[in-house]
This record gives structure tokens, sequence and C-alpha cells, in this order.
């Protein structure tokens, strides 16, 4: 299975976060599902980093060089992924967000999120 991790899972995956849940731990985990993370993320990650949000323990750059040493597959995001997003329905204000949901759409993945407003969409989405 080709999984995408929100940016929220892919922090708590690297940093070993107990918010990170078992059924998340067990995927990521397994060594036949290849563990992507989007350009989206470390750009989510690099924004909030500047503005010194709590949330953001690393910048985007270490976060970068921590998911390529973890062996997570970058992702590009593409004009047909940016494109896609105005597609979907208006359920996320969030465009970081909504870049990953066009993303697992699109490619496909299976969208690995905490977070309840992006499972609303009709997708391949599962919230651990």
């Amino acid at each position: 299975m080709r999984l995408l991790l929100d940016t929220h899972v892919a922090l708590w995956a690297l940093t070993g976060s107990p918010r990170l849940s078992a059924r998340a731990r067990e995927l990521i985990g397994d060594g036949a599902n290849e563990v992507v993370v989007s350009a989206a993320t470390v750009w989510e990650i690099a924004i909030k980093h500047s503005l010194a949000r709590t949330t953001m323990p690393v910048s985007g750059e270490e976060a970068a060089r921590l998911f390529s040493e973890a062996g997570y597959i970058e992702l590009p995001v593409t004009a047909a992924h940016a494109a896609a997003t105005e597609r979907l329905p208006p359920l996320h204000a969030d465009p970081f967000d909504r870049i990953l949901v066009a993303q697992a759409i699109a490619e496909p993945l299976r969208l690995l999120t905490h977070d309840r407003a992006i499972c609303a969409y009709a997708g391949p989405i599962e919230r651990v």
C-alpha cells in the first residue's frame, strides 16, 4: 500500500509522539508499505516554523532531511495536483490539507490523517 502522511501524522511518526495511533504506527512500520510525504507538508512546516508556531518542532529544512533519512518518498506538488483541488467540495478551507486530498486521489495514495474534517472527503483517506 502507498501511504501519504498528513503533516501531523508525519511529524508524530518522526518524533515518536504518543499522539500517533497504534494503527498509524503499524501501517508506517510495515515494510511492505511505501510511505510518502508531500512537498506541501514540508512547505507547511516551514511556514509555521518560521512563524514560531509551537506545533512545529522542526524547521522545513530539518523535516525534509529527517523524512529522507526515515526513507519516506518525497511527492512533488504538480500543476495537475493543484488544478485537482478545484474539483473538491468546499469541506475544508486549509489549502495544505486540500492539496494532500487532491494528491491522494490523483496518485492514488491512502492519506493518513488525524483531522476529522479531512475525512469528510470521499477518497482514499483513513483517520488514524
